[in-house]
């Protein structure tokens, strides 16, 4: 079982930038891929990021691609999600999730997911 908890979530300008956090339980979350997947409200639940165990291989959307980056420290069990350039079509819920594989997570195979942060871009 892992736990997930989001963090680093808030309301900042178009143009600014943010941090996500997401904190794993467990001594497995070296073994799992990990992403983060946001959700406008009255939309589906998108994938925007996933890394590699070994954090060597990173994948994004097109829409995020350039402007977010994602990392992760496996001694401190900690997955990262950062956000520059925003936008105001940014403004969703995001989510952390782990899975078996990048390919995995890309196609929405989720383990576990955490329990979401808000991010609001304003204009």
């Amino acid at each position: 079982q892992v736990q997930l908890v989001e963090s680093g979530g808030g309301l900042v300008q178009a143009g600014g930038s943010l941090r996500l956090s997401c904190a794993a339980s467990g001594r497995t979350f070296s073994s799992y891929a990990m992403g983060w997947f946001r959700q406008a409200p009255g939309k589906e639940r998108e994938f925007v990021a996933t890394i590699s165990q070994s954090g060597g291989s990173t994948y994004f959307v097109d829409s995020v691609r350039g402007r977010f980056t994602i990392s992760r420290d496996n001694t401190k069990n900690t997955v990262y999600l950062q956000m520059n350039s925003l936008k105001p079509e940014d403004t969703a819920v995001y989510y952390c999730a782990a899975g078996s594989t990048v390919g995995a997570l890309r196609r929405k195979q989720v383990n576990y997911w955490g329990q979401g942060t808000q991010v609001t871009v304003s204009s």
